[in-house]
């Protein structure tokens, strides 16, 4: 009798039904889920969600918080929106969940994102121009004064002014910043 109950144990786990082998190895899955991730970076589409109250779907928030392995370097590398990742954070707090239902707020947070599309090269230019300059000066001794021509691989656009209160720079530094962007201007 006991012979008859573990061949019928052997039979079920090894039966072809109880064996689930996916035929593309998790390809539609992962485009699956990269597709709806970054339709996340769209405030429209999370007030969509909301109107529709899938925000109050348990279920769905435990999706969403399952998703968040997407932030993950190996994973992240396929995303092409990057906002979808911190929109996707964001969708972690109720409050932000509840607040995108609203028209307003679904505007504001789409008006924000455009700003910052539209300004980002910009700015990330202009902190960069200034850090290697920064970084030029800070590497060039007091004692020794800098070169009469600038050096030709820096190019500056517009005159470049960093906050006083993120750039900590010695009095001689500063000198020497201010020689080499008047050395720029000639």
């Amino acid at each position: 009798m006991a012979s008859n109950a573990e061949s019928e144990d052997t039979a079920i786990s090894t039966s072809p039904r109880s064996l689930y082998k996916d035929p593309d190895d998790g390809r539609q899955r992962f485009l699956l889920e990269l597709e709806f991730v970054q339709c996340l970076a769209n405030p429209t589409y999370i007030h969509y969600l909301a109107q529709n109250r899938y925000f109050e779907d348990e279920a769905f928030i435990g999706y969403l918080r399952y998703l968040q392995y997407w932030q993950r370097p190996e994973y992240a590398k396929f995303i092409m929106y990057p906002h979808c990742l911190y929109f996707l954070e964001l969708l972690q707090n109720a409050n932000f969940r509840n607040s995108m239902a609203h028209p307003g707020n679904k505007e504001l947070v789409h008006r924000q994102q455009f700003y910052f599309w539209k300004n980002f090269k910009n700015n990330r230019l202009k902190h960069i121009v200034s850090k290697s300059q920064l970084q030029a000066a800070a590497a060039t001794p007091a004692s020794v004064s800098p070169p009469s021509t600038p050096p030709t691989t820096i190019a500056v656009t517009a005159p470049i002014d960093p906050p006083e209160s993120s750039i900590a720079v010695t009095s001689s530094a500063t000198a020497t910043v201010q020689e080499i962007s008047s050395g720029v201007d000639r």
